[in-house]
């Protein structure tokens, strides 16, 4: 059996429903685990189900706020009761709202530390607390938490965002080594996903262009190919591979650590 190939895990991806999470969702799926979709779109979410379903996968839809403790309690018990267990946590759930730092709103920046920070760090709690040895899972696991290239360059017209994803890193570095001294059985790593044009990429590309940073998306795109060594944007297949890595065995002496996934942009 490959070490990549994850047949009998179960899977929690949070903001599963579109976009990148859904590509991770669909390659997890696609290495053999049973995986279930949290999100607050609970129409697309059951779509992004039922696709999975279709293609042969074990997948169910739970509706998560990852902003709430309750809705994370919740979720993650109905994840373990459909399932059987829970092996994977993919905390991917994320909002970026552009703005220049002289126009910083502050409702835009609490929404982001509380779906990008808090939302990520109450799903490694309830991760740990289902996956620890005294867990009503119990036999340990893999999170994988989404970061971003943000974290590691300045880009403008994005601060807020970047110091969200770079409280992710830190977060995720501290978690690994609680559970590592605490006996947890929990890896816990991140990846930073360089551009993708999904739905957000796009909104993130033309923002710049209204923020007066670009003459336009086209070009704000343009200059990111250019900062990218390998001369393209990232694609979602990109991403997700990444993390059906690091959920597997294939990275079981790996933990604390950065992925970057972002064609050479941020190093």
């Amino acid at each position: 059996m490959s070490v990549y190939d994850l047949t009998g895990r179960k899977a929690l991806v949070t903001g599963g429903a579109r976009g990148l999470g859904a590509g991770m969702a669909e390659a997890l799926a696609r290495a053999g685990a049973a995986v279930v979709i949290g999100d607050i779109q609970e129409e697309a979410g059951k779509a992004t189900a039922d696709s999975l379903r279709e293609s042969g996968a074990t997948a169910a839809f739970v509706s998560l706020d990852v902003t709430e403790d309750a809705s994370w309690e919740s979720a993650v018990s109905q994840t373990i009761d459909e399932l059987g267990g829970l092996d994977i946590v993919v905390n991917n759930a994320g909002v970026e709202i552009s703005g220049l730092v002289a126009d910083l709103d502050p409702a835009d920046v609490r929404r982001m530390l509380e779906v990008n920070v808090l939302g990520t760090a109450l799903g490694v709690k309830h991760a740990f607390r289902a996956m620890r040895p005294d867990g009503p899972a119990g036999n340990g696991g893999a999170v994988v938490n989404i970061s971003s290239v943000a974290a590691t360059i300045p880009f403008p017209g994005i601060a807020g965002y970047a110091a969200t994803k770079s409280a992710v890193d830190r977060l995720t570095r501290v978690a690994a080594l609680e559970s590592g001294k605490l006996g947890y059985g929990v890896r816990v790593n991140c990846v930073y996903p360089g551009l993708v044009p999904t739905e957000m990429g796009a909104k993130l590309a033309a923002d710049m262009e209204s923020l007066g940073l670009w003459p336009s998306a086209e070009a704000a795109v343009g200059d990111v190919i250019a900062l990218t060594p390998l001369g393209r944007l990232g694609e979602v297949a990109d991403m997700a591979d990444a993390v059906v890595f690091l959920a597997s065995d294939g990275a079981r002496f790996i933990t604390g650590a950065g992925l970057p996934v972002d064609g050479g942009m941020g190093m």
